[in-house]
């Protein structure tokens, strides 16, 4: 497990893999879309709030666990009794990996940018990772993906949603890095596609498909008697695509609740061991919106 400088507090990676659409949910809004997904302010890239996903995990470990006092050291006390301690696991708002798009061949790829690998890195410091190696950065219309890849078409572009990409370079290996340490061991095919369709774009182009190629839902409710749509109930949704990848910054402190010691190490093996494959994150989870592969990484996994 991954230590800080302060041998007290542990540090990992939570990668969040969407296997169905999304919405971390901002509220309503004002435009064309009643019910957004939320974004950084100043990118405009999508996250998922730290407090959802902690929010998840609490519960995701209160039911796979009956031990209250190891939960409520993790996650802090029930909120009558919030005023004694706080818990000792932190998350932060989950960022950005990379993003579905369709492409003209192959299907669909994954798209990232130079600005979001830059800032993985950073992050990824804070877990002790071995940073990410990074390709050139491509110009804008330029496209960075692998010579093999089946997104090419006539062995040099890309084309992806209605817009073309020329091919600038190899990944040097950064599919690869990636890839060994985000999917979930057992899964095979995925991590090989992964390998494959992975396109790094320039930063703009990168936030145009982010800002513009989420899914965007019709949602209405009928009136039995008479089958037409509710006066008000008509109104769209935003989802993130599935196969979006996006991962948190998980950091554990020793126990902090009386009569319960353990050490930070302890308390991320906590979370880790109550940690399933799957969790449903977001909203819609009745209709099996939000399921996402989860990986807690130290970054030595796969390496």
């Amino acid at each position: 497990m991954s230590h800080g400088n302060d041998n007290r507090q542990a540090t990992a990676l939570l990668f969040l893999h969407a296997q169905t659409s999304l919405h971390p949910g901002s509220g309503t809004a004002l435009g064309v879309v009643d019910l957004p997904i939320q974004r950084e302010r100043h990118t405009q890239w999508p996250l998922v709030p730290g407090s959802f996903i902690k929010g998840v995990l609490r519960d995701t470990c209160g039911r796979r666990n009956s031990d209250r006092e190891q939960l409520f050291a993790a996650f802090g006390p029930e909120t009558a009794e919030a005023d004694k301690h706080a818990g000792a696991i932190s998350v932060t708002d989950a960022r950005i990996l990379a993003f579905p798009v369709r492409s003209l061949r192959g299907v669909f790829c994954w798209t990232t940018c130079i600005s979001v690998l830059e800032r993985f890195n950073r992050d990824a410091a804070l877990a002790q990772w071995p940073q990410v190696k990074l390709p050139v950065r491509p110009a804008k219309e330029q496209a960075v993906c692998a010579s093999n890849s089946p997104l090419l078409v006539d062995g040099n572009r890309v084309v992806l949603e209605e817009f073309e990409f020329e091919r600038a370079a190899e990944l040097n290996g950064l599919s690869d890095q990636l890839a060994q340490r985000i999917f979930l061991a057992g899964d095979v095919a995925t991590p090989e596609a992964f390998r494959q369709r992975l396109v790094v774009l320039h930063d703009d182009d990168f936030t145009h498909f982010v800002r513009h190629a989420t899914e965007i839902v019709a949602r209405l409710g009928l009136n039995s008697e008479t089958k037409t749509v509710k006066q008000g109930a008509l109104f769209y949704q935003e989802f993130l695509p599935s196969e979006t990848i996006l991962y948190a910054v998980v950091f554990a402190n020793a126990s902090r609740r009386e009569g319960k010691a353990a050490q930070a190490a302890g308390m991320l093996e906590y979370l880790r061991g109550q940690l399933p494959k799957v969790l449903q994150i977001g909203g819609d989870e009745t209709t099996g919106k939000g399921l996402c592969a989860v990986r807690l990484c130290d970054g030595k996994e796969g390496a």
